[in-house]
């Protein structure tokens, strides 16, 4: 990944974060997401790639824990995390792991792709 690929990536990683936070996202977060998610030029089908391949994996265990994050993530640590799970992009056993845990789990953040999706289509 290169410099300018990963400055494009990073308001996309810490908005995706979001979805993992143990509390509920409001309408102004759902509008600031989808904002983001506008201006990286990205189609919704690649930011949801970008979910399920790089975020979901490193962050989905954080709905699981009782003392979960409530704010939010350290962004120096998301950064670096993320960067390692694109790394793994290409693994098998990686990408069978997390499209099996993501089948198990993607209830968790159906409703807020829903919201983020209909803010971008009725923009």
């Amino acid at each position: 990944m290169n410099s300018t690929e990963l400055e494009n990536r990073k308001p996309i990683w810490i908005a995706l974060s979001k979805f993992y936070l143990d509390n509920e996202l409001t309408c102004k977060d759902f509008d600031h997401m989808a904002i983001i998610f506008q201006k990286s030029g990205l189609h919704i089908k690649d930011i949801k790639q970008i979910d399920l391949m790089k975020v979901f994996p490193l962050l989905q265990p954080n709905l699981l824990n009782i003392s979960g994050a409530w704010t939010d993530f350290d962004e120096d640590w998301l950064l670096s995390e993320c960067i390692k799970h694109y790394q793994k992009r290409e693994n098998r056993f990686y990408r069978l792991n997390y499209k099996f845990w993501n089948a198990l789990f993607y209830w968790i953040r159906r409703d807020g792709w829903n919201q983020i999706e209909q803010r971008i289509i009725n923009t």
